[in-house]
This record gives C-alpha cells, sequence and structure tokens, in this order.
C-alpha cells in the first residue's frame, strides 16, 4: 500500500472537497470535509452511527485501539451531519450505503473504505497528492500542528503514543526542521 500525504495547502482541501462532490456525489465530499474536523481512522469515520452523536459531541470506541474518544463537534462538523441527517431522517449510519440496490433490501451498511479510497485516489491524480483515506486525519494533524506548534496537542488528538510517529505521520520532515532554523534567527 502506498503511503498517502496530508494536503498542505488550504485552497488545495477545498479543491479536493469540490471535486469529490462533482465527480463522485455529495457523500464523498462529506466523508472528506466530516473526516477532516473529526481526524478519525476511516473505519471508525465510516461506522458513525447517529445514535453515536450527542448533541455537540461524538462518542465512538476506536476499532484500532479500543480507545473510547469523546470528540466536539465543530460548527462546520455540526452543521454537516443536521444536513445529513435531515436529508436521510431514516439512515442508521452517518455514511450510509444509498446507492447499491441490494441495500435498499438488505441490512443498513455504511459506503465502503474501498469506494472512498477509490474517490480519493482519482481525485489525488487531478489535483497531484497520492490521496487516500488517511489523508483526512494526517491533514488535520499537519493543520493542527501548523497552527499552534504544539506537538504534544497534535498527538493527544490523533492519540499517538510517540511523538516520531506523530511527525511522521503529519509529513513533517527534517527538510522542514532544517527550514525552521534557518527561517528562525535569534
Amino acid at each position: 500500500m502506498q503511503e498517502v500525504h496530508a494536503v498542505k495547502n488550504l485552497d488545495t482541501v477545498k479543491l479536493i472537497s469540490h471535486l469529490l462532490e462533482k465527480r463522485f456525489s455529495k457523500q464523498m465530499a462529506d466523508v472528506w470535509n466530516i473526516g477532516l474536523n473529526l481526524a478519525l481512522r476511516i473505519s471508525d469515520l465510516l461506522s458513525i452511527k447517529f445514535t453515536d452523536i450527542k448533541e455537540d459531541r461524538l462518542f465512538i470506541t476506536e476499532s484500532k485501539t479500543g480507545k473510547t474518544a469523546s470528540i466536539k463537534l465543530n460548527v462546520k462538523a455540526l452543521d454537516l451531519l443536521i444536513q445529513i441527517k435531515q436529508e436521510f431522517p431514516h439512515h442508521i449510519y452517518v455514511f450510509q450505503s444509498y446507492r447499491n440496490q441490494q441495500a435498499k433490501s438488505s441490512i443498513s451498511r455504511p459506503i465502503t473504505r474501498r469506494a472512498v479510497s477509490h474517490a480519493f485516489s482519482e481525485v489525488g491524480v487531478e489535483v497531484g497528492i497520492r490521496l487516500g483515506t488517511h489523508s483526512m486525519r494526517k491533514t488535520r494533524g499537519y493543520h493542527l500542528y501548523q497552527s499552534t506548534k504544539d506537538l504534544a496537542r497534535v498527538m493527544k488528538m490523533l492519540r499517538h503514543g510517540s511523538e516520531a510517529v506523530t511527525l511522521r505521520y503529519i509529513g513533517i520532515t527534517q527538510e522542514d526542521v532544517d527550514k525552521d532554523f534557518v527561517e528562525l534567527e535569534i
């Protein structure tokens, strides 16, 4: 599996959302936009049920770690979640599959990771970035780090156990560190 990247340019973040909606669906754009704001792994993001949301908080048990996450929803995420619920009041999952004919007659399921991965990969080619399902989480981590320079805060948000993992994860390279040394003169 090829490593995917954080999207470091905010205009490109918006462009990706636009392209996902135009090339694939509003639902794919919603996955991108909500995923950026929640910084969850794709398996956890796609498994969110409307019952996991209590007022302005999301409560979820992470499938990879078994840790419980309580995430305060920002205005953008909350607005998107409300819109989805209003449009699909009978859905169980936030990102429920509704295009597949089998889904209409069988048990409710979220859209697949594979479908999201395909859409993101295609749009990534178009914008020239290795884009994948982890790009949302990496992008949020990268931009939090850029705005705060607080690695411990980013580690806590991503629920990582090591600074080295977090730095590699968000795409902070030795080149970035060298640039900081050159640009900051005291």
